[in-house]
């Protein structure tokens, strides 16, 4: 444990009952241990937020974050947790974002916003422009998940010089969603496009928050530096609230 480098997690859904996440307390539980034991300090909490869903207001999201932490605290887990949403992107957000009915990541101006798959490139873009708008700064969930993306590899460069963030999910570079995917994901590793590797984590069996063999690989295949900087030192940025 000791030699192992330690990373923080900026989207999962280890909050219990609120949505398609953790299932109850002592399932989040044992998903911490799971993260614990891959080396993760720091958890933004991430429950999705949709439109027409019952969603989790800012107020009940502190509540149970800290009801979370003291599980966790309770049986030895030393992992901490800071509040935060996935936001499904709709024509709501920019003005929920501007009265504070969302969350941003551990309190940060960075907003983690998620499309639907098939949204067009120009739907993204137009988003952008309402985040920022805003006066927050988007982080692009998992962007490998966005099929105009994936065949446009040139769009992640668009949406970076337009001030957007990259995250994309271990389980992506680790190949469980496909050949295709592992090697789009694998170019923006390559060229440095990518700001964060997050876990998605929604349960303790095929999407549990596990990340060190994720960042060992990247380790080998894009430098120690690379990997520390998209594991560790730009999650720790939001959570400081700094630039990165």
């Amino acid at each position: 444990m000791d030699s192992m480098q330690a990373s923080v997690d900026i989207h999962c859904h280890i909050m219990p009952g609120v949505d398609d996440g953790s299932r109850d307390m002592d399932t989040s539980i044992k998903m911490l241990k799971i993260a614990e034991k891959n080396g993760i300090t720091d958890i933004i909490l991430t429950p999705h937020h949709k439109p027409m869903h019952h969603n989790v207001s800012p107020e009940h999201n502190k509540v149970y974050k800290d009801r979370l932490q003291n599980a966790a605290d309770k049986v030895g887990i030393k992992v901490r947790l800071y509040s935060g949403n996935e936001i499904y992107y709709s024509d709501e957000t920019q003005r929920e974002l501007e009265n504070g009915k969302i969350c941003t990541l551990a309190g940060s101006d960075y907003v983690l916003v998620e499309f639907h798959p098939t949204n067009p490139f120009s739907a993204i873009n137009n988003a952008v422009y309402q985040v920022q708008g805003a006066g927050f700064i988007p982080v692009i969930a998992h962007v490998e998940r966005y099929s105009d993306i994936v065949s446009h590899p040139a769009y992640v460069e668009e949406l970076i010089d337009k001030g957007c963030y990259i995250q994309v999910n271990a389980s992506s570079i680790m190949g469980k969603y496909g050949w295709g995917i592992k090697s789009f994901v694998k170019k923006l590793l390559k060229n440095r496009r990518v700001h964060f590797v997050a876990t998605d984590a929604h349960d303790t069996g095929r999407r549990a928050p596990e990340l060190a063999d994720c960042r060992s690989y990247v380790e080998r295949k894009y430098g120690r530096e690379y990997a520390n900087r998209i594991f560790f030192d730009n999650p720790m940025s939001i959570i400081r609230g700094e630039i990165i």
